[in-house]
């Protein structure tokens, strides 16, 4: 498998296939493809894998891409303005916020994880479900404007916005913090709560948020 990741602002990436490999995403992630490709949908998985992609983001079925014949080739694209990263999946598991999968081949594993804290979940504003990318082989994320990643020590932390984390190793640990000061919390524009990575382990973080965005645009709509 090849690929190549096109356009600039709405980005996508072109995987070309020889003959017999697939490529699976969510339903409606497909834009183009060439002859020669046939598409199966069905509920990845199994129904119960299935309804915790939906509380994840994702939609409740997968769409497999096969190629029939060499060098035949799919295009998925990314649903906001922002950056298509790919990741190349293997020995260490990758823990995702919801939304952010957007494609991967056959061999990688697609699976739902919780937030191991009830109150991270609770209070973090990004819900208790997480996904798990696992397995062997290529998969690609959609990230909100650029991305940027770090690798942390052992014991290593950085705080960040709920919102802007995309993903991390499984080796990573995540706990959600309150901002302390009362003046903080209530002049400092940034809401209550960060998200408290700390190593070792890599990390994946975006420089935009869109639903902040979007918040932030529809605020600025008049009403009546």
């Amino acid at each position: 498998m090849k690929y190549q990741i096109i356009g600039q602002t709405v980005p996508a990436v072109e995987v070309t296939m020889d003959a017999g490999e697939s490529v699976y995403t969510q339903s409606g992630g497909m834009i183009w493809h060439t002859p020669g490709i046939t598409m199966s949908t069905n509920a990845k998985g199994g129904l119960m894998k299935s309804i915790g992609r939906m509380f994840a983001g994702e939609s409740l079925f997968m769409t497999t891409y096969t190629a029939q014949v060499s060098n035949a080739s799919v295009t998925f694209g990314s649903t906001v303005p922002g950056t298509v990263i790919p990741i190349n999946v293997g020995g260490v598991p990758l823990i995702c916020q919801k939304g952010a999968f957007l494609c991967a081949q056959q061999s990688v594993g697609l699976d739902v994880v919780f937030t191991k804290k009830f109150t991270a979940g609770l209070l973090g504003g990004e819900g208790f479900i997480l996904q798990k990318l696992s397995g062997s082989g290529m998969a690609f994320l959609e990230v909100d404007g650029d991305m940027v990643s770090y690798d942390l020590p052992a014991g290593g932390q950085i705080f960040v916005d709920t919102g802007n984390v995309v993903a991390f190793e499984e080796s990573v640990a995540y706990e959600i913090t309150t901002v302390k000061g009362l003046s903080n919390v209530f002049f400092g524009g940034e809401g209550l709560f960060l998200t408290k990575l700390t190593g070792p382990g890599k990390i994946y973080l975006q420089t935009q948020n869109f639903n902040d965005f979007a918040g932030r645009i529809i605020a600025r709509i008049p009403s009546k």
